[in-house]
């Protein structure tokens, strides 16, 4: 099994070395790539990531900001995995929490894992960002009668295959709500396994905002009136 991590950056110069580094140094129990893909970033971001030394890593660079799932987009076309998981660069997930997601799968236990945080004094954002994040869930949860904990998580973890099949149209940050209202209107219910998370302010960078939780909420409404396509093969798991 290769596993392909995808990390979309824009805009992180101060953090994306450290990003790296602490991906490329986990102990993983496969074989991996790494695959950044710079948004258009106006900073030094372009010159860090591709002056490292690394044959894991593979570099792609947007020559202007096209959004996370654009950027996404670009990296699963360039990843050569049989499974992939998305990794943000600004350092509030931990790459080290990447086995646990692997476990279900080299188990034979699932196909599709999502990494649930729990969030706490220490981990949260906002008050507002903690809510939205429940509001979006609790809507997904009740249009597909399902119990996910997690809807907005970055660590999503799944067939490079099922991934390309879901054919993602969102552009920025309503990719998680499209790629997870597409999962569990073909039935798909995500794993989930529990992971570290640490929130960064909005002067250190945070991005998203209640624009996006709002887009989220459409969007899972449109998935869950479209017809379900058929299913597509189940993967055979890894041995």
């Amino acid at each position: 099994m290769k596993l392909s991590i995808l990390m979309p950056v824009y805009n992180e110069q101060a953090r994306v070395a450290e990003a790296l580094d602490r991906a490329l140094r986990v102990g993983y129990p496969c074989e991996i790539e790494l695959v950044v893909v710079d948004d258009g970033s106006g900073d030094g971001t372009w010159e860090i990531v591709s002056a490292v030394d690394d044959p894991r890593l593979r570099a792609v660079r947007h020559e202007r900001n096209r959004g996370k799932g654009a950027a996404i987009d670009t990296a699963v076309g360039h990843a050569t995995g049989d499974y992939l998981v998305i990794l943000d660069a600004d350092l509030e997930y931990d790459p080290a929490d990447i086995p646990k997601l692997l476990r279900p799968v080299l188990d034979g236990d699932a196909e599709v894992v999502y990494g649930n945080r729990e969030f706490g004094s220490h981990s949260s954002f906002s008050f507002w960002y903690v809510m939205g994040n429940r509001a979006v869930t609790t809507a997904a949860n009740m249009l597909f009668n399902c119990y996910i904990s997690d809807l907005e998580t970055c660590f999503k973890l799944m067939p490079v295959e099922r991934y390309r099949s879901l054919a993602v149209r969102s552009r920025g940050f309503g990719m998680e709500a499209e790629v997870t209202g597409k999962l569990l209107r073909r039935g798909v219910r995500p794993y989930e396994v529990s992971i570290s998370y640490t929130a960064r302010s909005r002067e250190e960078g945070k991005k998203i905002t209640w624009r996006d939780g709002v887009a989220a909420l459409w969007i899972l409404t449109r998935e869950r009136a479209r017809r379900a396509p058929a299913a597509i093969p189940k993967q055979r798991q890894p041995a």
